[in-house]
């Protein structure tokens, strides 16, 4: 049936649009972490409360926030601190031996000051089993911003312990909907990456689809109904202004951009029939990618920026392909199953991560581009709308939990999850942000 239903979405894609997201009521409240499944191999951290030297307004505290981050990650098992011994703010406070019959392998220490209007947090990660000091900084943001701090204290550990940077300052888009009087209201809304601090940026009552970021996380792209079609807008999220580049006859869908931020990729049939075009977006000319009588859509660009990921059933249904530049010869990458789709490579270019069908459920998958080897990730039935983290660590897409869709994160490899459901309806085409420095 989902192949029917992908087949439907190029040549009728309104239809489909109101299948995938009508009947849903979604209220406007920030999302909800929910902490689902931890990983086995979690690396044990004491996040040890931050001292407050200063009267600080009442609401989230900088080491919650970091220990929900790094526990969210899916490589971190954070320690209770109800279950901590001592309750340092620096290193000559530390007593390494009673982390060690703790278990734990780090510990974070640190305190907050505040002057006028400003945090100032000073900062310190120990190895337990060595005592050596893997970070000591002090950083600042204002009183209003403090999610902030926290968010990039957060990335500053995990980088210091994993050798990658962490992506707990990026942003994620996503589309919800909430029905009024029999109405339906469509929203593309921006927030933190534990579903904090959303904002409605569009609100429509047609639908509002494929959010995709710019690479400088400036701009938003993506496919909007409200002139009774399907357009491509792009969207400057400091600004609010809107262009709408691409509304010829047919579909304008799956918008890409490119790693320097002055193209897109995209899916048009103007021609009548669905193929993959590249256009420049300062002379807004358009450049054909695929040519085949088959249908090839959600183009996405490979690790490199010179080669692409696409759907396409010229095999018979939908199957993942590749060309390792845009005038190379499509090479199929996914074998093991009669429905492969909406491709998104990580950052490395090891892997590609996609949307699946196995014994009629829909999970998301990823192929090793090095090996082939094919890994379901997934243990929920109806996945779809995968988007790889920056850093290549973590997954989120949409998926049905107790009758309602959600966004699910995982870690890359499928051993840990949370999910973020809205307070109410449905949640579904989310977009993972890049990394902003």
């Amino acid at each position: 049936m989902r192949q029917r239903i992908w087949k439907a979405s190029l040549r009728g894609i309104a239809t489909v649009a109101c299948l995938i997201l009508l009947g849903a009521s979604v209220a406007r409240a920030e999302l909800v972490i929910r902490i689902t499944e931890g990983a086995d191999a979690a690396i044990p951290i004491a996040v040890v409360p931050f001292a407050e030297s200063s009267a600080f307004p009442p609401g989230d505290k900088v080491s919650s926030i970091v220990q929900d981050d790094l526990a969210m990650s899916g490589e971190f098992k954070p320690l209770a601190p109800s279950q901590m011994l001592s309750l340092p703010s620096k290193r000559a406070e530390v007593f390494f031996r009673d982390w060690r019959l703790l278990g734990q392998r780090y510990v974070l220490v640190g305190e907050l000051t505040r002057q006028a209007d400003r945090v100032n947090a000073r900062y310190e990660l120990f190895d337990v089993s060595t005592e050596e000091r893997l970070l000591g900084r002090t950083s600042s943001a204002s009183l209003s911003n403090i999610r902030s701090l926290a968010h990039a204290i957060s990335d500053q550990v995990y980088q210091a312990i994993t050798g990658v940077p962490g992506a707990f300052s990026t942003k994620l888009a996503y589309i919800t909907l909430e029905s009024i009087n029999g109405q339906p209201r469509y929203r593309l809304q921006v927030s933190d990456v534990d579903g904090k601090r959303a904002s409605v940026r569009l609100e429509s009552r047609e639908p509002i689809l494929s959010p995709a970021w710019s690479p400088d996380g400036k701009k938003l792209a993506y496919v909007s109904f409200e002139t009774g079609k399907p357009a491509i807008f792009v969207h400057e999220l400091a600004t609010g202004q809107r262009t709408r580049i691409a509304d010829f006859p047919g579909l304008n869908s799956a918008p890409a951009w490119s790693d320097d931020g002055r193209s897109l990729l995209m899916t048009l049939s103007k021609d009548g029939n669905a193929e993959i075009y590249r256009m420049d977006l300062a002379s807004r000319q358009l450049s054909k990618v695929t040519n085949h009588w088959a249908i090839d859509t959600e183009p996405s660009w490979d690790a490199s920026g010179r080669g692409m990921f696409f759907t396409s059933d010229r095999s018979g249904g939908p199957q993942i392909y590749y060309m390792e530049r845009l005038d190379a010869a499509p090479r199929r990458i996914t074998f093991g199953s009669r429905y492969n789709a909406r491709p998104r490579p990580d950052s490395s270019g090891r892997y590609v991560y996609y949307v699946h069908q196995r014994d009629r459920a829909f999970h998301i998958a990823r192929t090793n581009l090095e090996t082939g080897e094919e890994t379901v990730l997934t243990r929920t039935e109806s996945d779809e709308s995968p988007s790889v983290s920056p850093n290549g660590r973590m997954l989120i897409y949409a998926t049905k939990q107790g009758g309602s869709s959600v966004l699910t994160v995982i870690s890359a490899d499928g051993g840990a999850a949370y999910s973020l459901p809205a307070s109410e309806g449905d949640v579904r085409e989310p977009a993972w942000g890049p990394l902003v420095r």
